[in-house]
């Protein structure tokens, strides 16, 4: 990959203070929250070690993916991204891969005491060669031989996160690949025609899934249907963010939190823990904070010159705001618990990681905006 030769300082310029801000104060957030529930749950102290190590080394990735081309690493490597993309989400089947819960998202990674979720890191890789493909289209987005290519394209990848049982992360690729396929201007008589397929199909669809996906889907809505049994999580969660009224319990004073299902707390959960903690006012600054980083990632989109440039940004911004909305929808009973992180805010190296390089491709294409200052391409 070519990086420019810039100096140390002129490196951490091409960064755009305001998205780097927006990642960061949500990492801090995410710190003091697992910092404060350490003691609770077995490993506690270890889990901070490992998220503050990968929001180091996410910052780090940040430097240095903020300093590359994208245009020509993705020109260049199309196919290799692409077929690693592939390979990484085929180990997860074999044995290689492990289970955690009802999903087999971790593949073990020799001699280190750590394992890596391919599907989080597979949006990267994605958003990248998906945003090269809709370049490569884009005079013909509407031609159905175009989008035969891009639905092959993106499905390869949604059906291998589905063989892992991963309906979240899923749901995740869906969206962000409508939200890209939107933004590069596809009809909208296409997403009509998918809509109705979907609501046509639902039925056979529903069938599909496994008991417990279902009961995620029924009591997601309704978890007072259940509240001892699959709704147990969502509503517990509700009360843990309830409890913590304007200001929060603090850290030591919060204890609603406890009585949720250890499994995915500290995870998908981390926003009823830090509800309870910091209280309504801190749930909403970092609400506010979520919202300027995907409109700022969508001015950067907006502002640029290149059409590879601007559907990277989308892509990012679409999956920011997926995952956003879910996460805390489900945190709040209001949505079916599918089992998705928070950016920047639940625990995991893997999530945490792709987070920043995410991120990182914004700080890209916004370092890259002047190089293109006589090649604006027509709207």
């Amino acid at each position: 990959m070519k990086i420019s030769a810039y100096s140390i300082r002129e490196r951490f310029r091409r960064i755009d203070p305001i998205l780097l801000l927006c990642s960061v104060i949500p990492t801090l957030f995410s710190l003091l929250t697992l910092f404060g529930c350490r003691d609770v749950y077995v490993g506690g102290t270890k889990r901070v070690v490992i998220q503050f190590a990968a929001a180091v080394l996410g910052m780090m990735i940040t430097v240095v993916i903020a300093n590359l081309d994208y245009e020509y690493a993705v020109t260049k490597l199309f196919w290799g991204i692409f077929a690693f993309s592939v390979v990484l989400l085929v180990l997860v089947l074999t044995p290689l891969g492990t289970s955690e819960g009802t999903n087999q998202s971790y593949i073990v990674i020799p001699f280190l005491p750590v394992n890596l979720q391919p599907s989080e890191v597979v949006k990267f890789s994605f958003i990248l060669t998906f945003a090269k493909h809709l370049d490569l289209v884009k005079a013909k987005i509407n031609h159905p031989g175009s989008l035969l290519g891009l639905g092959l394209h993106a499905g390869l990848i949604i059906v291998l996160v589905l063989l892992e049982k991963d309906l979240g992360v899923a749901l995740v690729y869906i969206a962000l690949t409508a939200i890209m396929l939107f933004g590069a201007g596809l009809s909208l008589w296409y997403f009509a025609g998918a809509i109705g397929a979907v609501v046509l199909a639902a039925p056979y669809l529903w069938s599909m899934l496994a008991t417990h996906q279902q009961e995620r889907i029924i009591y997601g809505f309704r978890p007072d249907l259940d509240p001892l049994g699959a709704g147990m999580h969502a509503m517990t969660s509700k009360a843990a963010i309830a409890s913590g009224g304007l200001f929060g319990r603090g850290m030591s004073g919060a204890v609603a939190y406890q009585s949720m299902p250890t499994k995915g707390t500290y995870t998908d959960f981390i926003f009823a823990i830090f509800g309870e903690m910091f209280g309504f006012f801190a749930c909403f600054l970092l609400i506010v904070i979520y919202a300027v980083m995907i409109i700022r990632t969508l001015h950067i989109a907006r502002r640029h010159r290149k059409d590879m440039g601007s559907f990277i940004c989308i892509g990012v911004a679409g999956v920011l705001l997926a995952q956003v909305l879910e996460n805390i929808g489900m945190c709040l009973a209001m949505l079916p618990v599918v089992g998705i992180t928070l950016p920047f805010m639940s625990y995991g190296g893997s999530s945490m990681l792709t987070n920043y390089a995410l991120l990182a491709l914004v700080h890209s294409v916004h370092a890259n905006r002047n190089k293109y200052y006589f090649e604006r391409e027509p709207s």
